[in-house]
């Protein structure tokens, strides 16, 4: 038997048509997808479309709706929506999960949250499956072995129809994160420099695995978030191979396999990986322990250096770069060779599908316990998802956070691509922990460094770009 990939097995498993030829990655067919989320903001023409056909949802028990991109985060919930056009949105989307049989977590739904959030947390992505989203960071969802991806507003139509995609295999990617994780550093930061090193196309047309000693390390959260920011290298499914701590991360959850239905999971889940002698088209190696805090300094999230570093000057970059880094740097209002540190801040966002999960929210708080955030410096946190937010109050984190001088807000996808109220006004700066630092993305004219939780609360305090390093306790 050929060896296979992690991916291609499960590429395969999914096949329900045999191409007339093989021509490996090049191999068009069509793939069964198990389950789909859809949100506010991509879904209304799909639901549109079916309703033109004539069509009913073919599986309405594999999909799954929330509220998240342009509700209001608004601590009082008194605002559904940012404005009317938002609530009308909102109010379609709901009248469309009640017209066609889907499920939809509204508003003031206890389980509402941001799409990449709630799934994991209702145990409702296993491993093995095919998850499609109207979302490109639905590649979150290799951190639990599957294979998920983002697909266009007719796919999502075509999806709901039929079950099915049509689909072009992509090539394997391994990359193999050796080393060890020192004090400080995170996830955010490891999958940032890979994103730096191979660059914001490096991984078009692959799918990436990413293996090695450091990702066993990590806890589920922290490899969500590496799985979600592989997109911002380019590619379309990043996957990581389910071991105990997947098993356990998903036993008990409201939607999950229980008793022997579990067990019989688990022993199938357990044979899920890359096999020994699995051909990859493409290997690279980062060396963990080489990694220092990370920050973006452009408008690209490869356009990012270790904290310790400066503002580059693009006459010194490779010819391809020099325009690209000489517009990042204007746009972005720095000047070559200023030191990242130095770096000041108007605003500090914790939140976003990234990094907003009750991990990521314990790290922050670890930073800002018994500390203040500077006085010209506005900062908030909207947590992952209301159960994220219950979660993190029961612990009394929602208190460190308030004390600390942040606003805590109620989940949604909130200052990540502001299509709400959140946003940031034309020149301010921001150090957030979101996925994307492109022009506006925040607020039209607004500038985004990307960073892990920590370094957002080290930020905060600050009152410019820091190392959070500065703010670990000191070994004795």
């Amino acid at each position: 038997m050929v060896a296979r990939t992690l991916y291609d097995k499960i590429i395969d498993s999914h096949r329900i048509q045999m191409p007339d030829s093989v021509d490996g990655a090049q191999e068009e067919i069509l793939l069964y997808i198990d389950r789909t989320v859809l949100n506010e903001y991509t879904s209304p023409q799909a639901f549109s479309g079916l309703r033109e056909a004539g069509r009913r949802v073919r599986r309405p028990q594999s999909a799954l709706g929330v509220v998240d991109h342009v509700n209001s985060t608004d601590p009082a919930r008194k605002k559904a929506a940012a404005d009317e056009e938002s609530r009308r949105q909102i109010e379609y989307f709901i009248s469309n999960g009640k017209e066609f049989g889907i499920e939809i977590f509204d508003i003031l739904d206890p389980r509402q949250g941001i799409e990449h959030v709630v799934l994991p947390e209702l145990g409702w992505v296993l491993p093995g499956m095919v998850i499609a989203a109207g979302d490109s960071h639905t590649t979150t969802y290799g951190a639990f072995g599957s294979v998920g991806f983002g697909i266009g507003t007719s796919d999502i139509e075509h999806l709901l129809a039929t079950q099915t995609l049509k689909y072009r295999r992509l090539k394997n990617m391994r990359v193999r994160f050796e080393g060890s994780i020192a004090p400080g550093l995170t996830s955010k930061d490891m999958i940032m420099a890979l994103i730096r090193q191979i660059g914001a196309d490096g991984a078009i047309g692959y799918a990436l695995e990413m293996t090695g000693p450091a990702i066993s390390c990590l806890e589920v959260e922290a490899r969500m978030t590496m799985c979600n920011m592989a997109v911002e290298c380019g590619a379309r499914v990043a996957l990581m191979e389910p071991d105990g701590k997947v098993f356990a991360h998903i036993a008990g959850r409201q939607r999950a396999p229980c008793g022997e239905a579990l067990e019989a999971a688990r022993s199938a889940w357990a044979e899920l990986a890359s096999d020994a002698d699995a051909c990859f088209d493409a290997a690279i190696v980062v060396e963990t322990s080489r990694i220092e805090p990370m920050v973006s300094w452009g408008i690209s999230p490869d356009q990012a250096s270790v904290i310790s570093g400066t503002v580059p000057d693009p006459a010194v970059l490779p010819e391809h770069e020099r325009g690209g880094a000489r517009a990042a740097i204007e746009y972005m209002g720095l000047t070559p060779g200023m030191p990242l540190s130095e770096i000041r801040i108007d605003r500090a966002f914790i939140g976003s599908c990234t990094n907003a999960r009750l991990s990521d929210l314990r790290e922050a708080a670890s930073i800002l316990r018994g500390r203040r955030v500077a006085p010209h410096v506005r900062a908030m946190v909207s947590p992952g998802s209301s159960t994220v937010r219950r979660e993190a109050e029961a612990e009394g984190l929602d208190r460190v956070f308030l004390d600390a001088g942040f606003e805590w807000r109620e989940s949604g996808c909130s200052m990540c691509l502001a299509m709400n109220d959140d946003v940031l006004a034309p020149g301010e700066r921001c150090a957030s922990s979101t996925n994307r630092n492109f022009r506006g993305r925040q607020g039209a004219g607004g500038r985004t460094h990307l960073m892990s939780p920590a370094m957002v609360a080290a930020a905060a305090v600050a009152g410019h770009l820091a190392n959070v390093r500065d703010f670990l306790p000191r070994e004795v």
